[in-house]
């Protein structure tokens, strides 16, 4: 069975939503986590349904063990150490690095 490319249109519109959705999360995650939590999740599923990737800055927002929305100061802890950055997650405790780019 051959996979088949969306239409460019249906790409386009998919990555519209799901920034879109990325903006109302951070509206939200003060006032509800639980909601904000399931724009992440929409705009996760439109990603993969459309086989678009979420860049670089949307998918450090969200916790890679629990799809949880990452918001500092309200759903994560965020540490510069030596050279990374380490964002806790709230809701299970896991921490990520990410390497800081010395420019």
């Amino acid at each position: 069975m051959r996979s088949r490319k969306k239409p460019e249109y249906q790409v386009r519109i998919a990555k519209e939503r799901i920034h879109i959705l990325f903006k109302e999360a951070e509206k939200m995650v003060r006032k509800d986590r639980a909601l904000a939590n399931r724009y992440i999740k929409l705009a996760r599923k439109i990603g993969m349904r459309y086989n678009v990737r979420l860049g670089k800055d949307l998918k450090r927002k969200v916790c890679k063990y629990c799809k949880a929305f990452l918001y500092p100061g309200v759903t994560s802890q965020t540490r510069v150490k030596k050279g990374c950055v380490k964002v806790k997650c709230s809701h299970c405790g896991k921490t990520s690095h990410y390497p800081l780019n010395n420019r």
